[in-house]
């Protein structure tokens, strides 16, 4: 039985230069410690799907990953082609510059645009919390809340303004304002007191590539 840390983590690897042993190794890690998911780049789906088959644990591929700065028309051929190789679930980037620029209709048109090639799979959507003024962080929450995303996602862990920060998950779940949308906290994940800080803030799954040391950390501390 998966404890109750290794059930919401997503198990990930998204260096670009992981190897097909790698990505091996990391289904072998998820369904030991019945991981939540692993999370990989799409050129590994095909072999993660095969590895995690018969499995309980689910497959997330990323989509416009680390920049979300695709054309919405190639962001969401990405995620449908995941979805066609076995993807459970789809992390997307958003258009940040969009965002920046005060071009929501962009940022609405590419959540949609994945949402409706993602239908019937999970979809998270990856924010960048930690480069968003207060209020474009609110308006990207309504834009997810609207499109009926099924997590907000704090970051990519590849942006020079940081990763996953505990007042980053409290000020989404304030804009979610109770509506039943997950918030996935990714980024720098490393420390069993950081992740539970994360969690107790109002983070339902965490990305991390150091899931086996947390699970470890977790039981040492029982």
């Amino acid at each position: 039985m998966a404890s109750a840390l290794a059930s919401l983590i997503d198990h990930t690897l998204l260096k670009p230069e992981a190897t097909a042993d790698e990505v091996g190794r990391l289904c072998t890690e998820a369904v030991t410690h019945e991981f939540k998911a692993v999370c990989v780049n799409p050129y590994w789906v095909p072999r993660a799907a095969e590895l995690l088959a018969n499995s309980s644990v689910a497959l997330c591929a990323v989509a416009s990953f680390p920049f979300g700065c695709s054309r919405t028309e190639a962001k969401s051929a990405e995620a449908a082609l995941a979805v066609r190789e076995g993807a459970d679930e789809v992390d997307m980037v958003i258009n940040l510059g969009a965002l920046k620029s005060g071009e929501l209709d962009v940022v609405e048109a590419d959540i949609r645009a994945v949402r409706d090639a993602t239908a019937g799979r999970v979809l998270k959507v990856i924010i960048e919390a930690a480069a968003l003024e207060a209020d474009e962080l609110v308006s990207v929450v309504e834009l997810c809340a609207a499109a009926e995303v099924d997590f907000v996602k704090t970051s990519t862990g590849y942006h020079a303004a940081g990763g996953a920060r505990v007042a980053d998950v409290v000020a989404i779940k304030k804009a979610l304002d109770g509506r039943e949308i997950g918030i996935k906290a990714s980024g720098g994940i490393r420390d069993y007191a950081f992740a539970l800080a994360l969690i107790e803030a109002g983070a339902t799954r965490l990305g991390a590539s150091s899931g086996v040391s947390l699970v470890k950390a977790e039981a040492a501390a029982q």
